[in-house]
Protein backbone atom coordinates (compact mmCIF):
# COMPACT_ATOMS: atom_id res chain seq x y z
CA UNK A 1 0.00 0.00 0.00
CA UNK A 2 2.96 2.32 0.60
CA UNK A 3 3.90 2.32 -3.11
CA UNK A 4 0.32 3.23 -3.99
CA UNK A 5 0.47 6.29 -1.70
CA UNK A 6 3.80 7.41 -3.18
CA UNK A 7 2.38 7.13 -6.70
CA UNK A 8 -0.97 8.65 -5.79
CA UNK A 9 -2.52 10.37 -8.80
CA UNK A 10 -5.87 11.95 -8.05
CA UNK A 11 -8.64 12.87 -10.45
CA UNK A 12 -10.72 15.53 -8.73
CA UNK A 13 -14.26 15.99 -10.03
CA UNK A 14 -16.29 19.07 -9.08
CA UNK A 15 -19.89 19.92 -9.90
CA UNK A 16 -20.02 23.16 -7.92
CA UNK A 17 -22.99 24.04 -5.72
CA UNK A 18 -25.71 22.65 -7.95
CA UNK A 19 -26.69 19.13 -8.95
CA UNK A 20 -24.97 17.47 -11.91
CA UNK A 21 -25.75 13.77 -11.51
CA UNK A 22 -25.07 13.12 -15.22
CA UNK A 23 -21.41 14.05 -14.67
CA UNK A 24 -21.12 11.98 -11.47
CA UNK A 25 -22.66 8.96 -13.23
CA UNK A 26 -20.31 9.43 -16.19
CA UNK A 27 -17.12 9.53 -14.09
CA UNK A 28 -18.02 6.39 -12.15
CA UNK A 29 -18.96 4.38 -15.26
CA UNK A 30 -16.75 1.32 -15.71
CA UNK A 31 -15.38 2.60 -19.05
CA UNK A 32 -14.28 5.93 -17.55
CA UNK A 33 -12.81 4.36 -14.40
CA UNK A 34 -10.91 1.80 -16.51
CA UNK A 35 -9.54 4.52 -18.79
CA UNK A 36 -8.43 6.63 -15.82
CA UNK A 37 -6.66 3.66 -14.31
CA UNK A 38 -5.01 2.79 -17.65
CA UNK A 39 -3.63 6.33 -17.66
CA UNK A 40 -2.06 5.84 -14.24
CA UNK A 41 -4.63 7.58 -12.04
CA UNK A 42 -5.15 5.91 -8.66
CA UNK A 43 -7.87 7.96 -6.93
CA UNK A 44 -11.18 9.48 -8.01
CA UNK A 45 -12.49 12.14 -5.61
CA UNK A 46 -15.89 13.62 -6.43
CA UNK A 47 -17.40 16.84 -5.06
CA UNK A 48 -21.04 16.13 -5.88
CA UNK A 49 -22.88 19.23 -4.67
CA UNK A 50 -26.65 18.82 -4.32
CA UNK A 51 -26.77 15.67 -6.41
CA UNK A 52 -28.97 12.77 -5.41
CA UNK A 53 -26.94 10.05 -7.13
CA UNK A 54 -24.43 8.65 -4.64
CA UNK A 55 -21.63 6.64 -6.27
CA UNK A 56 -20.27 3.50 -4.68
CA UNK A 57 -17.15 4.18 -2.63
CA UNK A 58 -14.17 1.93 -3.19
CA UNK A 59 -11.03 1.62 -1.06
CA UNK A 60 -8.96 0.22 -3.94
CA UNK A 61 -7.91 -2.83 -1.91
CA UNK A 62 -8.46 -5.05 -4.96
CA UNK A 63 -6.16 -2.87 -7.08
CA UNK A 64 -9.00 -0.87 -8.58
CA UNK A 65 -9.40 2.89 -8.58
CA UNK A 66 -10.05 4.38 -5.13
CA UNK A 67 -13.41 6.19 -5.28
CA UNK A 68 -14.61 8.68 -2.68
CA UNK A 69 -16.97 11.64 -2.61
CA UNK A 70 -18.24 14.54 -0.53
CA UNK A 71 -21.00 17.10 -1.05
CA UNK A 72 -19.53 20.54 -0.24
CA UNK A 73 -16.34 22.20 1.00
CA UNK A 74 -15.72 25.83 1.94
CA UNK A 75 -12.80 25.79 -0.51
CA UNK A 76 -11.90 23.35 -3.25
CA UNK A 77 -8.50 24.94 -3.93
CA UNK A 78 -6.60 22.33 -1.89
CA UNK A 79 -8.37 19.51 -3.72
CA UNK A 80 -7.46 21.09 -7.05
CA UNK A 81 -3.84 21.63 -5.94
CA UNK A 82 -3.44 17.95 -5.01
CA UNK A 83 -5.06 16.68 -8.22
CA UNK A 84 -3.25 15.35 -11.26
CA UNK A 85 -6.36 15.97 -13.38
CA UNK A 86 -9.53 17.99 -12.73
CA UNK A 87 -12.88 17.20 -14.31
CA UNK A 88 -15.22 20.12 -13.70
CA UNK A 89 -18.63 21.50 -14.49
CA UNK A 90 -18.48 24.55 -16.74
CA UNK A 91 -18.74 27.23 -14.05
CA UNK A 92 -16.30 30.06 -14.76
CA UNK A 93 -15.07 30.16 -11.14
CA UNK A 94 -14.09 26.48 -11.15
CA UNK A 95 -12.56 26.75 -14.62
CA UNK A 96 -10.34 29.75 -13.85
CA UNK A 97 -9.37 28.53 -10.38
CA UNK A 98 -8.16 25.26 -11.93
CA UNK A 99 -6.35 26.95 -14.81
CA UNK A 100 -4.63 29.46 -12.50
CA UNK A 101 -3.31 26.53 -10.45
CA UNK A 102 -1.89 25.03 -13.65
CA UNK A 103 -3.85 21.78 -13.52
CA UNK A 104 -4.98 19.79 -16.57
CA UNK A 105 -8.72 20.26 -16.97
CA UNK A 106 -11.65 18.60 -18.67
CA UNK A 107 -14.77 20.76 -18.61
CA UNK A 108 -18.10 18.96 -18.82
CA UNK A 109 -21.07 21.07 -19.83
CA UNK A 110 -24.39 20.50 -18.08
CA UNK A 111 -26.84 20.29 -20.95
CA UNK A 112 -29.77 20.62 -18.55
CA UNK A 113 -28.90 24.26 -17.84
CA UNK A 114 -30.51 26.85 -20.08
CA UNK A 115 -27.62 29.34 -20.18
CA UNK A 116 -25.10 28.49 -22.89
CA UNK A 117 -22.44 31.06 -21.95
CA UNK A 118 -20.75 28.13 -20.23
CA UNK A 119 -20.48 26.34 -23.57
CA UNK A 120 -19.04 29.44 -25.20
CA UNK A 121 -16.40 29.88 -22.49
CA UNK A 122 -15.40 26.21 -22.56
CA UNK A 123 -15.25 26.15 -26.36
CA UNK A 124 -13.10 29.30 -26.48
CA UNK A 125 -10.66 27.92 -23.91
CA UNK A 126 -10.49 24.57 -25.71
CA UNK A 127 -9.71 26.36 -29.01
CA UNK A 128 -6.76 27.99 -27.20
CA UNK A 129 -5.72 24.50 -25.98
CA UNK A 130 -6.07 25.37 -22.27
CA UNK A 131 -8.51 22.53 -21.55
CA UNK A 132 -10.66 19.78 -22.99
CA UNK A 133 -14.39 20.35 -23.35
CA UNK A 134 -17.04 17.62 -23.46
CA UNK A 135 -20.49 16.51 -22.36
CA UNK A 136 -21.34 13.72 -19.89
CA UNK A 137 -22.12 11.18 -22.63
CA UNK A 138 -18.82 11.84 -24.46
CA UNK A 139 -16.49 11.98 -21.43
CA UNK A 140 -15.07 8.51 -22.10
CA UNK A 141 -14.20 9.41 -25.72
CA UNK A 142 -12.55 12.62 -24.55
CA UNK A 143 -10.44 10.72 -22.00
CA UNK A 144 -9.36 8.21 -24.66
CA UNK A 145 -8.14 10.91 -27.06
CA UNK A 146 -6.74 13.42 -24.54
CA UNK A 147 -3.06 14.27 -24.54
CA UNK A 148 -2.47 16.24 -21.35
CA UNK A 149 1.03 17.27 -22.43
CA UNK A 150 -0.48 19.13 -25.42
CA UNK A 151 -2.41 21.53 -23.18
CA UNK A 152 -1.12 25.11 -23.05
CA UNK A 153 -0.73 26.68 -19.62
CA UNK A 154 -3.23 29.48 -19.04
CA UNK A 155 -1.71 32.85 -18.14
CA UNK A 156 -4.15 35.34 -16.61
CA UNK A 157 -4.19 38.75 -18.28
CA UNK A 158 -2.65 41.80 -16.66
CA UNK A 159 -5.39 44.15 -15.45
CA UNK A 160 -2.96 46.96 -14.59
CA UNK A 161 -3.49 49.05 -17.78
CA UNK A 162 -7.27 48.98 -17.30
CA UNK A 163 -6.91 49.88 -13.62
CA UNK A 164 -4.70 52.90 -14.57
CA UNK A 165 -7.31 54.18 -17.02
CA UNK A 166 -10.05 53.87 -14.39
CA UNK A 167 -7.83 55.59 -11.79
CA UNK A 168 -7.14 58.49 -14.17
CA UNK A 169 -10.83 58.78 -15.01
CA UNK A 170 -11.62 58.96 -11.30
CA UNK A 171 -8.93 61.62 -10.78
CA UNK A 172 -6.37 59.52 -8.91
CA UNK A 173 -2.71 60.33 -9.66
CA UNK A 174 -0.45 57.87 -11.49
CA UNK A 175 1.93 55.97 -9.24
Amino acid sequence: MEDRENAKRVVFVTVGTTSFDALVKAVVSEDVKDELQKRGFTHLLIQMGRGIFFPTKCDGADGSLVVDYFTFSSSIADYIRSASLVISHAGSGSIFETLKLGKPLIVVVNEDLMDNHQCELAEALEERKHLYYTRPHTLYQTLKKMELESLVRYTPGDGTPVARIIDRFLGFPDD
